[in-house]
């Protein structure tokens, strides 16, 4: 099954140090900053459809707009809409077959409702664009925060099924 990343574009920018940086200087840097970086994680990911939604409800056209770049949909929220707005919807349209990556928690909440999996930014970013170098501390601690700690064996103790099923999806990232 062929999963649709779904990334809240600023968010992830925000929430990553050396993209954060990039912004700083410049707003379009910082963009194609991160889209440079998930066009190299596109090529070791081919079969997984990537949506990065960006807001464009304060500065952006009348127009929800997207454009293609290197296999992946980004899209630019119309004026007066969220891109949060953007991303419910497409998890409305995709369900199981969706992961968003954003720190936001409202649309995490959004996520487990509809039935999709989510990730946080700085764990996504440490665990996939940084390369090898694994997740950093802060993604292991948040991460830890989700997962049980069962201090028997067996089928009694573990995970829920809703969680499970999560941390499958995840996986195949």
């Amino acid at each position: 099954m062929a999963l649709n990343l779904i990334i809240d574009g600023y968010n992830l920018i925000r929430q990553s140090p050396y993209l954060q940086e990039i912004d700083a200087r410049e707003l379009e840097a910082g963009r194609e900053a991160l889209l440079a970086s998930l066009a190299l994680y596109r090529q070791s990911r081919p079969g997984h459809k990537i949506t990065v939604v960006f807001d464009g409800w304060d500065q952006g056209g009348w127009k929800e707009s997207r454009d293609r770049r290197a296999g992946m949909t980004i899209i630019y929220s119309r004026r007066g809409e969220k891109a949060d707005e953007v991303i419910k919807r497409l998890l409305e349209k995709e369900r199981s077959r969706a992961i968003v990556v954003s720190s936001d928690r409202e649309l995490q909440d959004y996520a487990d409702r509809v039935g999709a999996a989510w990730i946080s930014a700085p764990q996504f970013e440490a665990s996939h664009l940084r390369g090898a170098a694994g997740p950093g501390p802060a993604a292991e601690a948040e991460e830890a925060e989700y997962l049980p700690r069962p201090s028997k064996k067996g089928p009694a103790h573990r995970a829920p099924k809703r969680q499970r099923q999560r941390q499958q999806r995840l996986k195949k990232l």
